[in-house]
């Protein structure tokens, strides 16, 4: 009897098993994979969306923001013109019976300096040769010595008239709105000198530093018709 060898198909039969088992080890991992890539596609996909909105969101605020910041302003404009239409034709004016020389005049206006200044009102002066408002309190001499003066810009001026008496005179240029003198003439005199804004200096502010910080509410606006309040008596 012939023998028949086996060996074709011995070495058949495991090529065929280890190919078989290759591809049966091989598929389901391509599967998965794929599977897995499907996935992650669409989780990317959703995450770029959410990206998207999130982004999209951003903008809208800011488009939102932008419009805002444009009306404020514009809605604002007419409150603005209506108040520089309210204090036209006014000017900033000290009340010389309201005020109580606080020295804030001096230190508060935007101007240096400042655009308050010492008045005189002649017709209440007493011509005093013993002025309060211009000598130091405490003196020892009557003369117009520096050291004797209570202006401390030596802004005013005093002139011989007669005996007994002196003119005494403002030098608004030198003057610095302390209101030293002022006080001076009120407490031991008739009163004669008092603080106003000089409206030839004053920028009109639309509010005042100096009604602002003013403790006794003494200025205020007035008509530019008349501009100054004078003090006609003590």
């Amino acid at each position: 009897m012939q023998e028949i060898s086996c060996l074709p198909f011995l070495l058949f039969l495991p090529w065929h098993w280890d190919h078989g088992l290759s591809a049966e080890k091989t598929v389901p991992p391509v599967r998965a994979k794929g599977s897995a890539t499907v996935t992650m596609t669409a989780v990317n996909t959703q995450k770029m969306n959410n990206d998207s909105n999130k982004y999209q969101s951003r903008r809208d605020f800011v488009r939102k923001a932008g419009k805002v910041l444009v009306a404020v302003p514009i809605i604002g404009l007419p409150v603005v013109l209506s108040t520089r239409i309210t204090t036209a034709g006014t000017v900033w004016q000290i009340d010389p019976y309201k005020c109580n020389t606080c020295g804030q005049c001096k230190t508060h206006c935007v101007l240096t300096p400042s655009a308050v200044k010492c008045m005189h009102n002649h017709q209440m002066c007493g011509y005093c040769d013993l002025c309060g408002g211009y000598l130091r309190q405490g003196t020892k001499t009557i003369n117009t010595g520096a050291e004797n003066q209570l202006c401390p810009t030596a802004a005013i001026n005093r002139k011989f008239v007669e005996e007994p008496y002196f003119e005494y005179t403002i030098d608004e240029a030198l003057c610095d709105g302390c209101g030293k003198c002022v006080k001076g003439c009120k407490d031991f005199g008739n009163g004669s000198l008092y603080l106003q804004i000089d409206q030839d200096l004053c920028v009109n502010c639309n509010e005042c530093a100096i009604a602002r910080s003013c403790p006794s509410d003494a200025i205020s606006r007035i008509s530019d018709k008349v501009q100054y309040i004078p003090k006609e008596k003590i």
